[in-house]
């Protein structure tokens, strides 16, 4: 299989498992090596990281259906590491009713091709996108939205 069409199938994979609430779907793509800098979470390294990020995602789907569009910029690929750059756009619908949330991050994905030959998400590393303070017509308005977040860092879905 072509590289960069495999590591745009292991993207699919990604965005499927949020898409399906399946935490397996998207652990089954990972490196056992793992390093996560998700944003706003404690930094994951290996075993005890999945574990971690396993938890995570089984409470996030537990408390909402989720629904991820991913916005690939760029994957380059380095003989047997590749690395991809973009936005996740997120939306969290709590299943126990509520006003949608909406977030968007940008993130850097670092695969690395497996004895296997397979890509693996060898590192994970997002925030939230921002809006340009440099420029005042776009600025937030810095109201707290339905979560109790400024509108700055987390907007509600209209």
């Amino acid at each position: 299989m072509d590289n960069l069409y495999a590591i745009n199938v292991a993207k699919t994979e990604f965005r499927e498992g949020f898409n399906l609430g399946d935490a397996e779907r998207i652990l089954a793509i990972t490196d056992p090596d793992l390093v996560n800098f998700s944003s706003e979470q404690p930094s994951g390294f290996g075993k005890s990281g999945l574990d971690h990020l396993a938890i995570r995602l089984q409470s996030l789907f537990e408390q909402f259906a989720v629904e991820l569009a991913v916005i690939v910029v760029e994957i380059r690929i380095q003989g047997d590491v590749a690395y991809d750059y973009g936005w996740h756009d997120l939306t969290l619908t709590p299943k126990n009713g509520g006003a949608p949330i909406h977030r968007r991050d940008r993130y850097v994905d670092i695969w690395r091709k497996n004895p296997q030959g397979n890509w693996k998400l060898w590192m994970y590393m997002d925030n939230q996108d921002v809006r340009d303070p440099f420029q005042p017509e776009r600025l937030p308005s810095n109201q707290p939205t339905a979560t109790g977040a400024r509108e700055s860092s987390c907007t509600t879905v209209h």
